[in-house]
């Protein structure tokens, strides 16, 4: 039995089946036979699928999965690689010896910022290329010119040739930024999808730990390859990816897409169904993807962005994408390409305790990603974003202040109040990760669909790297000239981005790809997401009744 609420017309799928009555009073359940129990989910359909359809978490097709998430992780790695990367090499003698551009300055600005600007330029390209040829091939042509950026960087002994590398660089990451992503989240089952999309853009970390690590260890190194060792390190994942690429599956929907049913049906069997094609998770899946794909989506056509900004659907779509990526990128974690500025002027003025500090500073900043991942598909994404960025704001508020305590104290800093400054940008790093890393990655992989998941990812890749532009340009300006102050900056924006979050932040968490299209449909998408079905589970775990939208989570 099945029970419409009148208000709202949400879709119907599979879940027909009648074995227990259900008494509906108002807006709850009533579960008649003994065990049974009710149940808010977001939606029945998935959650009776998925109750039906268990995956064997440690099969053999289960593992080429996960391989197959791991090669795309790769791709973050590269891209968190060069974060540690640059903060710690400008602060190496032999380097300064080399480039004479010091810690702080235009020069500065200008060697970390034209990694950004080749993200923006090579953004448009990079849909093009993963919507044409695949995610896949997407995937291994990135790596391939970030090789070619790290050939020039590794070679450069003139600041001009360091800056057309750093510009390669960042195209060849806005390739391989979009294709990965989109690959993790449209391969994952709907039920591991924030698990599986959250720990793609953990590879942030997964870059970053290993850039700090090797730069603290050649520091030690009396000569150039004190800095040319770490970035020559910046191929390692990416001959991994473009090995990996050609002994994994292509996405699904994008087959689909592209006229390749049977190609993605076999897929979704195979992975999805543990080979069973009369999987009820499969022929969900299957019946969402055939009615919401289309093959003539605006991924056919190169520079088409217009349904992303002119349609009511893809404006909310994109205002998530804008929020994630701007919010992502400028809520204070932009400081951390000057991690070693900022301990100098909390005191800390050994480069050696600089970098330690900076090592130290990923590891637990990845700590707290990797919780998040955990209980990313158990926890409602607004809700984590809305609370998370709050306690951002308690904890830079907390640094400011007692950075600004240190300023005042001149070169007489007591060592407690430097103590305290140090635990709270940790702190705030941690936090940080906890809330945006994870869902930096799923927010605009899930609000967008299918034929525009490329195009999507590219504008949030031209938006993040604008927004690291300014963090990358600005940073060193603003701390030359007003240091620690410049954290006051992102204490005030913190309380307007978890305003934006409360008002506008769009619940994607339990509902597949497919089933958002009705979400971001709606006149109003927020109030639509907070919309949950209630199911009745029997005593043998079998879902046997639901009443569609009768609440509000």
């Amino acid at each position: 039995m099945v029970v419409q609420n009148a208000d709202e017309k949400m879709p119907q799928g599979l879940l027909t089946e009648h074995h227990y009555p259900v008494v509906a009073e108002g807006s709850g359940v009533t579960a008649s036979k003994e065990g049974a129990r009710a149940k808010k989910v977001h939606n029945a359909e998935l959650f009776a699928a998925v109750q039906e359809t268990r995956i064997k978490k440690w099969s053999k097709t289960s593992i080429q999965l996960y391989f197959s998430i791991f090669i795309a992780f790769c791709c973050a790695c590269a891209n968190g690689y060069d974060g540690s990367l640059m903060t710690a090499i400008i602060a190496m003698p032999h380097f300064q010896n080399t480039f004479h551009t010091g810690t702080t300055g235009t020069q500065v600005s200008l060697i970390f910022s034209l990694y950004t600007v080749g993200s923006m330029v090579g953004a448009p390209f990079a849909a093009i290329l993963s919507d044409r040829l695949g995610r896949k091939k997407g995937m291994f042509i990135g790596g391939l010119v970030i090789i070619v950026g790290m050939i020039l960087v590794s070679t450069a002994s003139t600041v001009p040739q360091f800056v057309v590398g750093r510009f390669v660089l960042g195209c060849g990451i806005s390739v391989m930024t979009v294709a990965a992503p989109a690959y993790s989240v449209e391969i994952a089952p709907p039920h591991w999808r924030g698990r599986c999309t959250g720990f793609y853009n953990c590879g942030w970390f997964g870059g970053s730990i290993p850039a700090a690590a090797i730069t603290y260890g050649t520091n030690f190194i009396d000569n150039n390859y004190s800095w040319r060792i770490p970035l020559i390190g910046q191929a390692f994942t990416c001959i991994i990816v473009m090995i990996s690429v050609f002994f994994i599956p292509e996405s699904p929907r994008f087959l689909i897409a592209n006229g390749r049913e049977q190609e993605a049906v076999d897929f979704l069997v195979k992975y999805h169904g543990n080979g069973d094609p009369a999987s009820r998770l499969v022929l969900l899946e299957i019946e969402e993807m055939r009615d919401n794909i289309q093959q003539d989506g605006i991924d056919k056509t190169n520079f088409d962005y217009r349904p992303l900004f002119l349609t009511h659907n893809g404006r909310w779509r994109m205002g998530q994408v804008l929020m994630i990526s701007i919010f992502g990128q400028f809520s204070g974690n932009g400081l951390g390409y000057f991690n070693t500025v900022i301990f100098n002027n909390l005191g800390v003025t050994s480069v050696s305790q600089q970098l330690a500090y900076n090592l130290l500073n990923s590891v637990i900043s990845a700590i707290g990603a990797l919780i998040a991942v955990a209980l990313t598909d158990r926890m409602l994404r607004r809700m984590v974003l809305v609370w998370g960025t709050l306690a951002c704001i308690a904890a830079l508020a907390t640094n400011s202040g007692l950075s600004a305590v240190i300023r005042n104290q001149g070169d007489n800093i007591d060592l407690s109040y430097g103590k305290g400054a140090l635990a709270s940008y940790f702190l705030f790093n941690v936090i940080f990760s906890f809330t945006y890393t994870p869902l930096q990655g799923v927010i605009p992989t899930e609000a967008l669909e299918t034929t525009m998941r490329a195009k999507g990812l590219a504008a949030s890749g031209i938006i993040v790297s604008a927004m690291g532009f300014i963090n990358q340009f600005a940073g060193p300006i603003a701390l030359q000239n007003i240091q620690n102050q410049y954290i006051y900056v992102f204490v005030g924006w913190d309380c307007v981005e978890a305003l934006m979050w409360y008002l506008f932040g769009v619940e994607s968490q339990g509902r597949t790809l497919e089933q958002l299209e009705w979400v971001y449909s709606q006149p109003n998408p927020v109030k639509a997401s907070l919309k949950v079905d209630k199911v009745v589970i029997q005593a043998d775990g079998k879902v046997t009744e639901k009443i569609i939208g009768v609440a509000n989570v």
